[in-house]
């Protein structure tokens, strides 16, 4: 005669076993039905790039025009710094003919995903640009990755979207050449307008203050000051004597109003807004686009959508507080 238990043992195991086939069957649809989407089937027959993120997607569709189709890896509002990629992430890449990365260390997980992917080629849009570099923190002397907050540098990040979509599309290279062109142009115009709004600053006031250090190369650019809670990667880094530091800065220079960004916690700047006297001016957009519907779907919006703020914030002689 059976031991009931065991019986009641080897039917529950069996059930489990059974439970977790069926789940991991029901996953390897669900990211099958995920690779299709990506494939060429016949509701899309174009080559498809991926990029690290939403803003180089944005300038990678500016090139790439109707001849290939472009997408992030991540989504709106992702942090880019330490994203974890997921295994759905590794599936996306299935059939793509490039990846396109920022470099400069800002995605730090881009190595290990590649090494994922099998032989996809990629490019780096920040090799050849000569980097600002991070002045007095730990990071000092490491490559300031946010190149692309200036204009003019995301022109150099343009010139090497053509040539590495020349590469894998030799017949599309007019095509590029002149998608290119047409986009660069604006981003002329683009540097024009935010030189000559932010001129509109009193000297004294042209002092950013921001949760992390990526508006260097704009701060650069138009001649600004600025000073930040942290220099890269994310606010795990906050520090009490950062904190202090930064307190200090906007008392003895008169700042009246800070900022932080949409993929960081703004938590340690609003205890800076309570000590200082500042006013909180607004969420900047800096690593990632909004939505759609957001203040920042492209690129040039994303500039603008911060310019605005910027001037909002520091150019009235008196700030509501």
């Amino acid at each position: 005669m059976f031991n009931k238990k065991v019986v009641s043992d080897y039917i529950y195991k069996k059930n489990k076993i059974l439970s977790l086939s069926i789940f991991l069957a029901l996953n390897i649809l669900f990211l099958t039905g995920c690779v299709n989407k990506n494939t060429y089937g016949p509701s899309n027959d174009k080559p498809f790039v991926l990029t690290t993120f939403t803003i180089l997607a944005d300038l990678a569709r500016n090139v790439a025009g109707d001849r290939l189709l472009v997408k992030s890896i991540t989504k709106p509002g992702a942090e880019i710094h330490s994203y974890q990629f997921t295994p759905s992430d590794i599936v996306k890449t299935k059939g793509a003919k490039l990846i396109i990365e920022n470099g400069l260390g800002l995605e730090a997980w881009f190595s290990k995903f590649m090494i994922s992917t099998g032989d996809i080629p990629s490019v780096k849009l920040t090799e050849g640009i000569k980097p600002l570099l991070i002045e007095g923190d730990l990071y000092s002397g490491k490559p300031n990755p946010h190149a692309w907050m200036s204009p003019k540098r995301a022109m150099n990040y343009v010139d090497k979207i053509v040539d590495a979509f020349i590469k894998i599309d030799p017949d599309g290279a007019l095509e590029y050449t002149s998608n290119a062109s047409t986009y660069k142009a604006k981003l002329e115009l683009l540097d024009k307008e935010l030189r000559d709004s932010l001129s509109s600053i009193p000297k004294e006031r042209r002092f950013l203050v921001t949760c992390e250090g990526a508006f260097t190369y704009l701060a650069r650019d138009y001649g600004m000051n600025e000073a930040y809670l942290w220099p890269v990667n994310a606010e795990s880094q906050v520090t009490p004597r950062r904190m202090v530091n930064l307190i200090k800065t906007i008392k003895e220079n008169e700042i009246p109003t800070i900022f932080c960004e949409s993929t960081v916690s703004a938590e340690a700047q609003m205890e800076v807004v309570k000590s200082s006297g500042a006013v909180f001016g607004g969420t900047f957009y800096v690593d990632s686009l909004s939505d759609i519907n957001g203040p920042a779907p492209t690129y040039i919006d994303l500039l603008r959508h911060n310019v605005r703020l910027i001037i909002k914030g520091l150019s009235n002689s008196e700030v509501t507080k």
